[in-house]
């Protein structure tokens, strides 16, 4: 079991593969280990784990912030890569009301299309907020649906 970590217990780099390497207080070093976020959704600055290749933690952080800067950066460069979510900011049309339907949306990345292959697939995580998976396993996310427009909201509000 891994002790509670402080930030200045450890140090982050890139070795020359490009995987992040955490060092020890104790000089220890643990090459290609992963950052995991406790809980990514509903409190994604809290609760981080390091986890080494065994896939065994080797440090916790309990707070995001408390990071220094340098190690910050590496810890969202390779975050972006493992959650890649994009975030639905308009339906732009629905090829139809039944499934599977080809949804056609603007993101926060551009526009893109993807297909829905059932209703199932659209996860309510709060009165507002949605996740929605796409057939080939990209996940969509709704932050607000109150947010969104009208013509966005009515189309959505056919599949919840």
């Amino acid at each position: 079991m891994t002790a509670m970590t402080e930030p200045a217990d450890f140090t982050l780099a890139r070795d020359a593969f490009g995987r992040l390497v955490l060092t020890q207080a104790d000089g220890t070093l643990h090459a290609g280990v992963l950052p995991v976020r406790a809980f990514p959704l509903t409190s994604p600055g809290e609760g981080l784990s390091l986890v080494g290749e065994g896939g065994h933690e080797v440090a916790w952080v309990a707070s995001f912030d408390a990071l220094p800067a340098a190690a910050r950066a590496l810890i969202e460069q390779e975050l972006a890569v493992r959650e890649f979510a994009p975030e639905i900011r308009q339906l732009m049309s629905v090829s139809t009301f039944s499934t599977p339907s080809v949804w056609r949306v603007e993101t926060d990345r551009g526009e893109t299309e993807f297909t829905l292959s059932g209703e199932e697939d659209i996860r309510r995580l709060s009165r507002t907020r949605l996740l929605i998976l796409s057939a080939s396993g990209v996940q969509f996310r709704v932050p607000d649906l109150t947010a969104l427009d009208r013509a966005s909201r009515r189309l959505l509000e056919r599949f919840l």
